[in-house]
C-alpha cells in the first residue's frame, strides 16, 4: 500500500475527533439528531482547518446504515465508500476546475435522479467561490428548492467571493483558526502513536509556523520526520524549515532593552548569511514587542497571538523592570518604518537604521515616575544615593528623638483629668534646625484650622504636585492617629487616591506630627455639577413617589402618576 501521509492518514472521522471547532460540530450533531438538517450549508474559513472533513463526517452521518446519526458506524459500506471518496451517492466536486455553467447544468440533471444506494444524494463542492457568475445563476433555482433527496455541502476559503444570492439560500458555519497549544497537543498524541521523539518547544515551531492550520502543521512534521530520521529537535526544525528561532526574537528584544547595538547588529548579520527572509524576521518582532506590551499591561493568554504557554512565562520576566510608555515607543517606531523597509532595495540596512533609531530614544517614563522627578526638580534634591544611605540613617534617627519631645511635654504639662482624646489635636512638630539643646520651647496648641494650613504648607513643601491638588481642600476630620480630608471633584483629584499618593501624604503627615497617621481623602462633587443635581433631582422624585399624600390620591382617585416636575425655590432646586 502506498504511504498515507500523516494529514491523511490522521484525517477525522468522527465529530469528535475534529479539532478546535466544537462550536461547529455540536450545532451540526444537534442538527443531525433532531431532524432540523438544512439541505444546504456553507463552511468557510481558513485553510486546512476542518471544512472539507466535516463535510465528509456530516454525509456519513445522514448516508449511515445506522443513519441518521451523530456517530457514522464506519463499517458499513456507505461509511466505507464516503472514507474513501468513491461513494456513487456522495460527489465531491473541485469549484477550480468545474467552474463552468455547463457543469452545474450536468449537477442539475443528474440531482433529478434518486440515489443509487443511500437515502441522500450528495454534493459536496471545494472552493465554491470559484464558480463563474453564471455558474451561480444557473445553480440558484436548485440550491433554493432542492429535490427532497438532494444536499449541498459547499467549502470555500474566501466567502467574500460569494454572490449574496447564493450566501441567503445557504446555513454559514465559520470556522476558525486554531489554537497553537490545541494544534501541539493533536501532534504530540500523533507522535506517541509513531513512536517519534519531537521535544514541546520543537512542535510549538512547527504549530506557529502552521497559522493555525491542523493540515500544515501535520503537512510540516511529516517533513521533519522524513528528513532527520532520528530525533528531532530545534535547531533541525528551524534549518529543515528555514524559519527564525524564538530565541533570536526574544535575544533581539533583549538587546534592545539593554541598549547592545553589537548583539542586535550580530544577529541581523547572521540572518542575513542563513539566508532567512529578514521581512519575516521584522514581521515576528514586531509581533514580539505586541504580545510584550500586552502582556506588561496585564493581558491575558487569549489576548497575545501565537504564543505557546511556556513562552508567557518568559515574556513576563522580560518586561518586568520595563515601562509600558518605553514598549510602546517601541512597537511604534517598528510599525512607522515597516513599510521603508518592505520597499527598501537592501532591507537589512533600512533595518539596522531602524534599530538605530530606537537607540537613539531615550526610554519613556511612566507618569508616576514624571511626577515623583518633577517634584525632585522643583525641591532641587537630588536622587538618593546608595552609598549615602548609612550615613542618614543616624541623623533620621536624631531628628526623630528630636521630634517626638516637645510633643511629650506638651502632653504632660496637662492635668491627666482635662485630657480629652476625641477632642485633642495633634500638634505639628517643629523641624530641628539645632542640637537638640536649642529645641524651641513648646508652642501653644493650634486650632484644627491653623494645623491644617501649616500642613499644607509642609505638603506643598514636599510634594508640589500634591500640595496643588490639596490647595482647595479641607480638613474633614482630625483624632490622634487619623486626618480625613475633603476635596472637590476636579481633573487631578483622582491623583490623590493613588496607592502611592496616600503612601507619600502618610509618610509627610507622620514626620509633622511625629508619630504615624492614616490619610483618608474623601472627594465631594461640586454643589452646581450637574452629576450632583441629576442625583438630588433622582432623589427628589423617590420622595414624591413615596409620599403618603400623593399615595393617598393616587389610591382615592384611582389615578396614576404622568410626570413628576422638580420646582426651583430660592434659587435652588427642592
Amino acid at each position: 500500500m502506498a504511504y498515507l501521509v500523516f494529514a491523511r492518514k490522521y484525517r477525522p472521522g468522527q465529530f469528535d475527533g475534529v479539532i478546535g471547532q466544537a462550536h461547529i460540530t455540536r450545532t451540526l450533531a444537534n442538527a443531525v439528531s433532531s431532524g432540523r438538517l438544512a439541505h444546504a450549508i456553507l463552511f468557510s474559513g481558513p485553510r486546512g482547518t476542518g471544512k472539507t472533513t466535516v463535510a465528509r463526517i456530516l454525509a456519513k452521518c445522514v448516508n449511515c446504515r445506522n443513519g441518521p446519526t451523530t456517530t457514522p458506524c464506519d463499517q458499513c459500506r456507505s461509511c466505507r465508500e464516503i472514507t474513501a471518496g468513491n461513494s456513487v451517492d456522495v460527489f465531491e466536486i473541485d469549484g477550480a476546475s468545474n467552474n463552468k455553467v455547463e457543469n452545474v447544468r450536468e449537477l442539475r440533471e443528474n440531482a433529478k435522479y434518486m440515489p443509487a444506494q443511500t437515502p441522500y444524494k450528495i454534493y459536496i463542492i471545494d472552493e465554491v467561490h470559484m464558480l463563474s457568475d453564471a455558474a451561480f445563476n444557473a445553480l440558484l433555482k436548485i440550491l433554493e428548492e432542492p429535490p427532497a433527496h438532494v444536499l449541498f455541502f459547499f467549502a470555500t476559503t474566501e466567502p467574500n467571493k460569494i454572490p449574496i444570492t447564493i450566501l441567503s439560500r445557504c446555513q454559514r458555519h465559520d470556522f476558525r483558526r486554531v489554537e497553537i497549544d490545541a494544534i501541539i497537543d493533536h501532534m504530540e498524541g500523533i507522535c506517541s502513536q509513531e513512536n517519534l521523539e519531537i521535544d514541546r518547544k520543537a512542535l510549538g515551531l512547527i504549530a506557529r509556523e502552521a497559522d493555525g492550520s491542523i493540515r500544515d502543521a501535520l503537512s510540516l512534521m511529516d517533513q521533519i520526520v522524513t528528513c532527520s530520521g532520528g530525533e528531532i529537535t530545534e535547531e533541525q526544525i528551524t534549518d529543515i524549515l528555514g524559519i527564525i528561532d524564538r530565541q533570536i526574537i526574544f535575544d533581539a528584544a533583549d538587546a534592545l532593552f539593554g541598549r547592545d547595538m553589537e548583539k542586535l547588529l550580530s544577529i541581523c548579520g547572521l540572518l542575513y548569511r542563513q539566508g532567512r527572509h529578514l521581512m519575516r524576521f521584522y514581521a515576528e518582532l514586531i509581533e514580539h514587542f505586541r504580545n510584550l506590551l500586552v502582556v506588561k499591561m496585564g493581558g491575558s493568554g487569549k489576548a497575545l497571538t501565537g504564543v505557546p504557554a511556556h513562552e508567557k512565562q518568559i515574556m513576563e520576566k522580560q518586561v518586568e523592570d520595563i515601562s509600558e510608555p518605553w514598549l510602546n515607543q517601541i512597537l511604534n517606531t517598528l510599525f512607522e518604518d515597516e513599510w521603508k523597509i518592505r520597499q527598501s532595495v537592501s532591507p537589512r540596512h533600512a533595518m539596522e537604521m531602524t534599530f538605530f533609531k530606537l537607540f537613539q530614544i531615550r526610554p519613556a517614563m511612566s507618569i508616576d515616575e514624571l511626577i515623583e522627578k518633577i517634584d525632585n526638580l522643583r525641591q532641587g534634591i537630588a536622587p538618593e544615593q546608595p552609598e549615602q544611605k548609612a550615613d542618614a540613617e543616624p541623623q533620621k534617627a536624631e531628628a526623630s528623638t528630636a521630634a517626638v519631645e516637645p510633643v511629650e511635654t506638651a502632653e504632660t504639662e496637662a492635668p491627666a483629668s482635662e485630657q480629652d482624646p476625641a477632642q485633642q489635636t495633634p500638634q505639628p512638630v517643629p523641624e530641628d534646625d539645632g542640637p537638640a539643646s536649642k529645641m524651641p520651647e513648646p508652642a501653644a496648641p493650634l486650632s484644627n484650622q491653623e494645623t491644617w494650613e501649616a500642613l499644607k504648607s509642609r505638603i506643598a513643601e514636599k510634594s508640589p504636585a500634591l500640595g496643588a491638588c490639596l490647595s482647595e481642600g479641607e480638613l474633614k476630620k482630625i483624632t490622634d492617629d487619623s486626618i480625613e480630608i475633603e476635596i472637590l471633584a476636579a481633573g487631578n483629584a483622582n491623583l490623590l487616591n493613588r496607592k502611592k499618593s496616600i503612601a507619600s501624604l502618610e509618610s509627610i503627615c507622620g514626620e509633622f506630627f511625629g508619630k504615624p497617621m492614616r490619610v483618608g481623602i474623601d472627594i465631594k462633587e461640586k454643589e452646581n455639577s450637574p452629576r450632583r443635581q441629576k442625583k438630588e433631582a433622582r432623589h427628589l422624585e423617590e420622595e414624591a413617589l413615596n409620599h403618603p399624600l400623593v399615595d393617598a390620591a393616587v389610591k382615592t382617585f384611582n389615578g396614576k402618576i404622568v410626570d413628576i416636575k422638580i420646582l426651583p425655590t430660592g434659587g435652588k432646586t427642592k
